[in-house]
C-alpha cells in the first residue's frame, strides 16, 4: 500500500491550479460555492465545475485527514 504522505504535494498542487482556475476575476469554486448558498439556480455545466474544481480540494482534505488520523493514533499509543 502507498503511503498518502506521497500523493499531499501533488494534491496540493492540483488545488492550486486546477481547483482555484481560472484566476481571475475569482476563483471558478468560489463563484460555484457562492451559488450554492445564495441559492441561485444552477444548470448541468455548474454542477460538473464544481465537481471538478472541488474535486483536488477534496482529496486534499481527506489525504490530510488521513495523516492526522495516523499521528494522533501513533501519538497515543
Amino acid at each position: 500500500m502507498k503511503k498518502t504522505r506521497s500523493f499531499i504535494p501533488f494534491a496540493f498542487i492540483a488545488s492550486l491550479t486546477l481547483g482555484l482556475a481560472p484566476f481571475t476575476p475569482e476563483p471558478h469554486i468560489w463563484k460555484q460555492i457562492m451559488n450554492l448558498t445564495h441559492g441561485r439556480k444552477m444548470l448541468a455545466i455548474d454542477w460538473l465545475d464544481l465537481v471538478m474544481h472541488g474535486a483536488p480540494w477534496l482529496a486534499l482534505i481527506i489525504l490530510l485527514a488521513i495523516e492526522l488520523r495516523k499521528f494522533l493514533k501513533k501519538d497515543v499509543g
